[in-house]
């Protein structure tokens, strides 16, 4: 495992903090979303190449778009374009999955936010405010109305072209790239503090944790921090997934003065919006340029 333990602090590199960014409204994308209407954050350089990859980013449990906005802004300097995406992302998994018998809840749970669609007993929501459809929808707006800019490359019919985007997510939202890549050969998959939910009172992580993948192993990052309040949790989980120890990143920096004073759990999302973790970024992310392994 990589361990950072005294990192200096890491001003975000030039080109990542000039890079283009708006908001959109997800109801303006697709009027059939009815809640979790925070705006997205799109970033994208001018200079990127025409085939650049997409990134996108999901936040966790009544988490917002907005505040994972810088990190996707270093994303795009990186070489890509870049979006951090809301969805509907509350009630937790944890929270309606960890006592339920099935052991199937969970994955169930997360196919109804990634599609809207199965079987799920627990969650359920529209389709149109389900993830893939929220980013359907926002691509064929930023085609219409910025033509040539190239977002209408990472779409295929209602679906997309999965092999061109990077998911990346915190919490619950790493829950479901992690969900995604397992069904689907993603560019890269980019983890920050989940998945964790468990199945049975020997609280296993959930059984579609250890399933095949879709994405190559090589392909995947994941990062948590030493002082989490579910630190076993991720680590059992990290393993199930089946990622080598060089591919999972230890943070151990003390939180800056202030950060997280009110959280039960304030090491949980500093990960990704801590800049001296800049570097810890770049290496899971990568650069857009890279051949996917």
């Amino acid at each position: 495992m990589i361990r950072l333990a005294a990192l200096a602090l890491l001003a975000l590199a030039p080109a990542a903090t000039q890079e283009a960014g708006y908001q959109v409204v997800p109801s303006r994308a697709d009027p059939a979303v009815k809640a979790f209407d925070d705006p997205s954050y799109v970033f994208a350089g001018d200079r990127l190449p025409a085939d650049a990859p997409l990134a996108v980013f999901l936040p966790g449990t009544n988490g917002k778009p907005a505040y994972n906005a810088n990190l996707m802004r270093f994303v795009a300097g990186l070489g890509y374009r870049a979006i951090a995406l809301g969805y509907d992302n509350d009630p937790a998994v944890v929270q309606v999955c960890t006592a339920d018998p099935d052991p199937d809840c969970a994955s169930d749970f997360r196919e109804m936010r990634v599609f809207g669609t199965g079987k799920s007993r627990t969650v359920s929501n529209p389709r149109a405010e389900a993830i893939v459809p929220r980013l359907v929808a926002l691509l064929r707006l930023l085609e219409r109305e910025q033509p040539g800019r190239g977002w209408g490359q990472y779409l295929d019919g209602d679906s997309l072209k999965w092999e061109a985007i990077l998911f990346s997510g915190q919490s619950q939202g790493a829950g479901m790239a992690a969900w995604i890549a397992k069904r689907h050969k993603v560019r890269r998959v980019v983890l920050f503090s989940s998945p964790w939910e468990t199945s049975g009172r020997e609280r296993r992580p959930a059984p579609w944790i250890s399933e095949p993948s879709a994405t190559p192993i090589a392909r995947w990052q994941a990062a948590y921090n030493s002082r989490e309040n579910t630190v076993p949790l991720i680590r059992a989980a990290y393993a199930a997934l089946g990622l080598p120890a060089a591919q999972v990143h230890v943070l151990t920096l003390d939180l800056p003065p202030g950060f997280g004073a009110n959280s039960p759990n304030p090491y949980h999302g500093a990960g990704i919006r801590d800049p001296r973790y800049a570097e810890t970024w770049r290496a899971m992310f990568g650069k857009g340029s890279d051949a996917p392994e």
